[in-house]
């Protein structure tokens, strides 16, 4: 009889341990959650620098503010944004855009951006993981990057994107009915895709806008227009100010040779004095 109610209580005894040892068990698994040591994997970035209006997820947004994923960034019609990704590269968001930062994780190189609208400049860190990739979508792009200086503008009226690489090399390839229907001299691909060298450009939509200006002048617009420096852009890029300075300054070199040189004295015109009248009316100069 004794030995039947020692075995009872030990029963009893090794129940309530097995029911402490579960209760304690879900306590300590219910609250690993708010002890773990907090992961950066949804960082993406920082706010560098900003011209208002600038939001993120529709709040407005300061410079130092951090990134995450999934945060979608927006400029007014007057507002622009630059900021600095976790894996050290810079994008610069023009004015009137639209970009969601839908993944970068900077350990894995895995990036994937999504433009509804405006205009974007990205100076990508070279991919350099077997897997990794930096891509940016519009709604009728897909533009992958391996390491470069580019520009993706999107055009929601007329539903063209424009691609365009300053410097490295990014492909190009067009999505649903869309096919590339403008690309530069010696660009390399077809009407679904395309690999862009440095000062080459694309555009990926249903017809050619008409109008169009010489790729040029489309180059030099998209640095103004997702430039968010004080400084003039022309600093900033030496392949535009270069030929400029070269062409100015030869341009002065050669009248001092025409002035001094066996040519002939140079007739220089003399200087318009404003204000000076010619029969009553003013010289054309000064209207």
């Amino acid at each position: 009889m004794r030995c039947a109610v020692l075995e009872a209580k030990e029963d009893i005894a090794v129940g309530m341990l097995k029911a402490l040892l579960s209760i304690s068990l879900s306590l300590l698994l219910a609250a690993t959650p708010l002890f773990a040591a907090p992961t950066d994997h949804q960082t993406a970035g920082e706010v560098k620098a900003l011209i208002p209006a600038a939001f993120r997820n529709r709040q407005p947004i300061n410079v130092k503010d951090g990134l995450e994923w999934d945060d979608l960034l927006q400029t007014s019609d007057r507002g622009r944004l630059r900021a600095g990704l976790t894996d050290g590269s810079i994008i610069s968001l023009g004015s009137n855009s639209a970009l969601k930062i839908v993944q970068h994780d900077a350990v894995s190189q895995q990036t994937s951006m999504y433009m509804s609208y405006g205009k974007l400049r990205s100076q990508v860190v070279r991919i350099t993981k077997p897997d990794g990739k930096f891509e940016v979508k519009t709604p009728n792009a897909v533009i992958g990057v391996i390491g470069t200086d580019m520009y993706i503008g999107y055009d929601a009226e007329q539903n063209i994107t424009t691609v365009i690489c300053y410097v490295g090399k990014c492909s190009v390839t067009s999505v649903g009915t869309a096919k590339i229907v403008k690309k530069s001299d010696q660009t390399n691909g077809d009407e679904a895709q395309a690999t862009l060298v440095a000062g080459q450009l694309v555009m990926v939509g249903l017809k050619l806008p008409e109008g169009l200006p010489p790729d040029s002048e489309v180059i030099q617009t998209s640095m103004l227009d997702t430039n968010v420096n004080p400084r003039p852009v022309l600093i900033a890029q030496p392949k535009v100010w270069i030929p400029i300075v070269t062409a100015i300054g030869g341009g002065i070199i050669t009248g001092i040779v025409l002035t001094r040189g066996g040519g002939g004295p140079v007739a220089i015109p003399p200087p318009v004095v404003c204000g000076a009248m010619s029969r009553g009316r003013p010289q054309p100069q000064c209207q």
